[in-house]
């Protein structure tokens, strides 16, 4: 049978990926719910400004730690144990949070959800990566990003509503509870789906699992396909020495090139300022909204145009691909933001002072917002994705606990916001954009189609160094080899 007459099973892959997609729902559910509860919760704990960002901020650590435990746990136990681990990690610090009696029990049961945030941001686009055909992998490891988008927006409308039709009084005292204790129904749902799902092929043959990752495959597309990415997979291992399958990184010049293009647009991701606005987005706008109602409705508003832009970039990412998408993002950012910044800077009133952060938030979705999830879940080798996934989190973690700490003594600055009227953040984050655009075009190949076991050596190539060719492949096979059944 020709393998290249394959018919993939889309049903089964898609049910496959929203469920493990669902770790971004929780994510991002889990880290914007604090923006409608974080001025009552303020008011009830009587926090200062500086602890005020801790309780935002301090999830980041949560998440700095459950990027480091993630590699080990999901390569040990699996992609799909390690997934269900994080669903009930996100369920403890649901509980926890929203019956916390004093502000230390809150931030530990905080620190909790950045765990399970840590986890879920590392292992689900692992899980998504690993189980998609080549041919579809944008679309399907962008579902990671809809449920993220999605999920902020479900809870931003949640808060607005809760605190639109709460007392004041009573909003201080339980309604930030009731904001934080919706992320429940969510958690239950990941819990329950998360037993249906298969294991991924490649974590089954990285333990030798061989007839397991086989009839994964098999359920994918037809058996001789299947067959063929098989071997394809193993080619792979055997060309990286894994005869032992553990994972070992080693900083040489194989791998460096790919940790700074992972960390860089890791980090790239935080410094456009985009969790500044998921966080702190009725406190930023209060500054041009003028009531918490109107800044809380147009953080809503913003996080809607962030998930229009998630799915608009899903019919692009596997068309026009993802260096050119990236570097569209990274210049419209710059774009936007300053005009932003202007409009905050000259007191413009009503839509002329949010419609740049409007565009902004349609154009990080349709690019950052999910393409570097995507590029981190498949630039890596397979023995290796874990770890270097997890370091490239990691640094995405501290740049944004960075950015979330010191962005809340930044906007109450009574020089800061006596000169540039609260837009200096957005100002920093126009800079930083402009910067991640000539790193992108410098560093990041199109993987647009590419199998994942070919994708190390076209980011090498960017750095000019040669990639090993698997064993039982010729220097010209491997070079052809883009035209092989891709998986």
């Amino acid at each position: 049978m020709d393998t290249r007459q394959k018919r993939y099973n889309m049903k089964y892959v898609i049910l496959c990926c929203t469920v493990a997609a669902f770790g971004g729902l929780l994510m991002g559910y889990d880290s914007s719910i604090i923006s409608g509860a974080i001025e009552p919760l303020s008011e009830y704990f009587q926090l200062t400004p500086a602890e005020t960002g801790w309780a935002v901020s301090n999830i980041l650590l949560g998440s700095l730690a459950g990027c480091f435990i993630a590699p080990r746990l999901s390569d040990r136990l699996g992609r799909k144990k390690s997934l269900a681990i994080t669903a009930l990690l996100f369920t403890v610090s649901v509980v926890g949070t929203a019956i916390a009696h004093n502000f230390t029990v809150f931030v530990l049961f905080r620190i909790v959800g950045g765990l399970a945030i840590g986890l879920a941001s590392v292992i689900s686009p692992i899980y998504l990566a690993e189980l998609s055909p080549s041919r579809f992998r944008g679309r399907t490891t962008a579902l990671y990003a809809v449920c993220c988008v999605g999920g902020q927006s479900v809870v931003l409308l949640t808060n607005y509503y809760i605190t639109k039709f709460t007392l004041p009084d009573v909003m201080i005292a339980l309604g930030w509870r009731y904001i934080l204790a919706t992320a429940l129904v969510p958690c239950a749902l990941f819990m329950l789906f998360i037993a249906f799902i298969p294991e991924s092929p490649r974590w089954n043959v990285l333990k030798g699992r061989d007839k397991e990752a086989l009839d994964t495959l098999s359920k994918i597309s037809n058996r001789a396909h299947a067959e063929s990415v098989f071997k394809e997979i193993k080619q792979s291992f055997a060309a990286q020495h894994t005869g032992q399958h553990k994972a070992r990184l080693r900083l040489d010049k194989t791998t460096v090139p790919l940790l700074v293009i992972g960390i860089g647009l890791a980090v790239g991701n935080q410094i456009s300022g985009i969790n500044v606005i998921q966080y702190f987005g009725p406190t930023l706008l209060k500054n041009v909204a003028g009531s918490t109602d109107s800044a809380l409705l147009q953080t809503f508003w913003l996080s809607v145009c962030q998930f229009i832009g998630v799915l608009a970039g899903m019919l692009l990412i596997d068309k026009v691909g993802r260096r050119k998408l990236l570097l569209l993002g990274a210049m419209t950012s710059c774009i936007c933001l300053s005009y932003s910044f202007t409009a905050f800077y000259y007191n413009l009133s009503g839509m002329l002072a949010v419609v740049g952060l409007f565009a902004y938030m349609i154009f990080f979705g349709m690019t950052w917002g999910q393409i570097v999830w995507t590029v981190l879940g498949e630039i890596f080798p397979t023995q290796i994705r874990s770890l270097c996934v997890g370091l490239s989190i990691c640094a995405m973690s501290l740049a944004n606990f960075v950015i979330s700490s010191v962005f809340p003594i930044m906007n109450s600055n009574p020089q800061l916001l006596a000169l540039f009227h609260g837009g200096f953040p957005l100002l920093l984050f126009a800079i930083f954009s402009l910067g991640m655009y000539f790193f992108t075009f410098r560093y990041l190949p199109e993987t647009a189609g590419v199998s994942l076991e070919k994708i190390h050596g076209l980011v090498l190539e960017k750095f000019n160094v040669e990639a090993e060719v698997p064993s039982g492949l010729s220097a010209a096979q491997d070079r052809t080899s883009f035209d092989l059944p891709r998986h």
